[in-house]
């Protein structure tokens, strides 16, 4: 495949995007397995670790978007597929989406991130990743890197300052890159964001092709609770339990929350996926779930979160096709209250991986 990435940003307006600041937290792995972009020897096995964490008035606000999708045609089941009627996630021939109408990027999507009136963004971070190696593969050096084009804006080049790969499981094969976009999103402000050359596979697999890309973003806001706010990341195969817990901390009775994963190769309808918190040792761990995560099928494809009106994707597939980005309300779970919330997820049916989890939780005054 050409190289598509350089002549594409010599022709595009804008400054390259800063995107090697300091981790906010200290690896519990090699260096290389977390900086780097990518790694000269393979990372190993990485598990959730802290990556920001505060306690502010505030919150977290996301966006995200699939990058590939299945091949419509009047003879596929893919439309059925898409708009969510029909739960096949293997097996399709998978094509990129391309939403920028350049032909010198070969993926790209949109999604809108929500800063709520009055936040100030105090931390952004993008994370992209899939399957690269069934069908047609990308560049290799694509892994850690995409173009990023903020509301109205121009592409800017962003480096992966963590990458995490390869992991192989069940014949799937699955990376995950990230970098801090804090300046680019500070600036940018809320709107639709634009993420291109992904560098995941196409074309037909027994395993499944499937991945996207996903920003979170913590702001300030005067105007909301005081909340804890956590950022844990890393790639961890979920034939294990993954758990991240807020040590030390007392949830009061009546908090609100919300919690939010990024995970890859979960499939629509294969039970035994489940998202819990747990509130305490005594305490019976709750199924997290809303109308478009059943508890037991949490990794369902679905890119989501709480409120009537969802932010906007183009497009706005109802079955991603293996690749989750959900935002669930804790309220339920909360109301209790309790002390240091962990929580755990775990897959017992597919081939799966967990790249983030991200909370916000009242706190007591």
């Amino acid at each position: 495949m050409c190289d598509l990435l350089g002549p594409l940003l010599r022709t595009t307006a804008g400054v390259l995007a800063s995107t090697t600041l300091a981790v906010l937290s200290v690896p519990t792995t090699p260096a290389a397995a977390r900086t780097g972009a990518p790694p000269s020897a393979e990372a190993t096995r990485q598990v959730l670790t802290p990556r920001h964490h505060t306690v502010q008035h505030g919150g977290f606000v996301r966006a995200a978007n699939a990058s590939v999708s299945c091949r419509a045609s009047e003879d596929s089941a893919c439309q059925a597929v898409r708009a969510g009627r029909t739960p096949a996630n293997a097996g399709l021939d998978m094509v990129d989406v391309d939403v920028d109408a350049d032909p010198r990027t070969y993926n790209s999507s949109r999604a809108e991130l929500r800063v709520p009136e009055g936040g100030r963004v105090t931390y952004a971070r993008l994370y992209w990743g899939g399957n690269p190696r069934a069908g047609e593969h990308k560049p290799p050096r694509d892994d850690g890197r995409v173009l990023i084009a903020g509301p109205g804006g121009a592409y800017q080049e962003v480096l992966a300052d963590t990458f995490e790969g390869h992991r192989e499981a069940a014949g799937a094969n699955a990376f995950q890159a990230s970098a801090d976009v804090t300046r680019l999103v500070r600036e940018s402000g809320s709107g639709l964001y634009t993420v291109a050359q992904v560098g995941i596979a196409v074309g037909r697999s027994a395993a499944g092709t499937w991945g996207g890309w996903t920003l979170v973003v913590a702001y300030e806001n005067p105007a909301e609770p005081l909340r804890e706010l956590a950022l844990w990341d890393g790639f961890e195969a979920l034939d294990t339990p993954v758990d991240v817990r807020l040590t030390g901390m007392r949830v009061p009775a009546g908090a609100g929350g919300r919690v939010g994963l990024v995970a890859y190769g979960g499939d629509r309808g294969s039970v035994g996926e489940t998202l819990t918190l747990s509130l305490g040792p005594r305490r019976t761990p709750v199924a997290l779930r809303d109308s478009a995560n059943p508890p037991d099928d949490v990794l369902n494809s679905t890119i989501s979160e709480p409120g009537d009106v969802p932010a906007r994707r183009i497009p706005a597939y109802a079955n991603t096709l293996g690749y989750d980005s959900d935002v669930l309300d804790l309220g339920r779970a909360l109301r209790r209250g309790g002390d240091q919330p962990g929580f755990r997820l775990v897959s017992h049916a597919d081939a799966a991986w967990a790249g983030a989890l991200f909370a916000a939780v009242d706190a007591r005054k």
